[in-house]
C-alpha cells in the first residue's frame, strides 16, 4: 500500500494539472470504486459535477480534492469548501491525467472530464479495486476542506503544525512497541510498513523496542530519520516495486534502489556488514540488522 511519499507524488501532481479546474461529466465505470459513497454512482456523479476542485490536499496516507463553488464572476470562492473528494488509494488505485482520447485502461473505474478546453480528463485507475473516491462533508471552518470521515487521523511528521512534544509524551504513554506505534494512524499519520523498517534502521531501534523506554532525544533522532527518509523517497518519486504505483503521468519512482532494510533479507547490512534478517509481524515482515537493532531484552 502506498505510504506517505507515494501519496504526496500524487498530490503534487494533482496540484499542478487538475486544481481550479470544474468537473462537466463524471462517469463511474465500476460501483465497486465509489462503494464509500453510500449514496451510489448516480449521486457521486451528480455531487461532482459543476463543481471546481480545489488545491490536493493530503494527511498522511489519504489525499483528498476539496470542492469549490465559483462566484458570480465565474471565479473559484475561496472560502472553506463544505465537501470534498476523498482518494483512497488502496493497493493498487491510480490517479492518472490523461489526454481525452488516450485509450482507456483495462481497469478504469472512473472518469472525470472537465469544463474547459485542456484536453485532459482524470481518471481513477484500481486493479483490485480495494481503493475508491468519495465525497464527504468537511470539519467546518478548516481552510484545507479536511473531510470529516479522517478528522480522527492525525497529523503526519512533514506537517509544519506536527507536535513533537505531544508525539513523544503518546509514546511514553503506550504500551505498546516502536513500530506498532510508528504505524498507529492516530498518532502518526504517512508511516507505513516500509519506511518504519527504513528508519527504525537508521535509528539502530529493534522493532519491538518498548515505546516506554524511549527518551525524549531518542524519540526526537526517530523522528529525524523518519523525515529524512521520506524526503530522499519523495526526491526520486517514492518507491514503486511494480507498475502500480505511479505518479498522474503513468512515471513510477525508484527509492526502492536506495532501501537500506525493507526487502534485503540476506543480504548485509550497509552499515556493518551482517547479514539482514527478516521476521514475520503483523502479517507483514520487518527487515532489520540483527547486530545494529539488538532486540530489547526480556526481563
Amino acid at each position: 500500500m502506498p505510504e506517505l511519499p507515494e501519496v504526496e507524488v500524487v498530490r503534487r501532481g494533482l496540484e499542478r494539472w487538475v486544481r481550479d479546474r470544474t468537473a462537466a461529466d463524471v462517469a463511474v465505470l465500476h460501483p465497486r470504486a465509489i462503494r464509500r459513497h453510500l449514496a451510489g454512482p448516480e449521486d457521486f456523479a451528480a455531487q461532482l459535477r459543476g463543481r471546481r476542485l480545489g488545491t490536493a490536499r493530503r494527511r498522511g496516507k489519504y489525499l483528498w480534492l476539496p470542492l469549490e463553488a465559483e462566484t458570480s464572476a465565474g471565479t473559484p470562492d475561496r472560502a472553506a469548501p463544505d465537501r470534498a473528494v476523498l482518494a483512497h488509494l488502496g493497493m493498487s488505485g491510480q490517479l492518472l491525467v490523461q489526454p481525452h482520447d488516450a485509450l482507456d485502461e483495462k481497469h478504469l473505474r472512473i472518469r472525470v472530464r472537465f469544463a474547459d478546453a485542456n484536453g485532459t480528463e482524470l481518471r481513477f485507475v484500481d486493479q483490485r479495486t480495494f481503493g475508491g473516491l468519495s465525497l464527504h462533508d468537511t470539519v467546518p471552518g478548516d481552510p484545507d476542506g479536511l473531510p470529516d470521515v479522517i478528522a480522527h487521523i492525525a497529523r503526519d511528521p512533514l506537517d509544519p503544525a506536527f507536535d513533537e512534544d505531544a508525539f513523544h509524551a503518546a509514546l511514553r504513554r503506550r504500551r505498546t512497541t516502536v513500530k506498532r506505534a510508528l504505524l498507529d494512524q492516530s498518532l502518526i499519520s504517512g508511516v507505513g510498513n516500509i519506511y518504519a523498517d527504513e528508519a527504525l534502521w537508521r535509528a539502530r531501534l529493534h522493532y519491538d523496542r518498548p515505546t516506554a523506554t524511549l527518551t525524549r532525544p531518542r524519540s526526537a533522532e526517530l523522528l529525524t530519520h523518519i523525515r529524512d527518509v521520506m524526503h530522499a523517497a519523495l526526491a526520486v518519486g517514492g518507491t514503486s516495486f511494480d507498475s502500480l504505483y505511479v505518479n498522474v503521468n503513468g512515471e513510477s519512482g525508484y527509492f526502492d534502489r536506495s532501501l537500506d532494510a525493507y526487502g534485503r533479507e540476506d543480504e548485509p547490512c550497509r552499515r556493518c556488514g551482517t547479514a539482514m534478517r527478516r521476521r514475520p509481524w503483523m502479517n507483514r515482515s520487518s527487515y532489520f540488522c540483527p547486530r545494529c537493532q539488538r532486540p530489547p531484552r526480556v526481563s
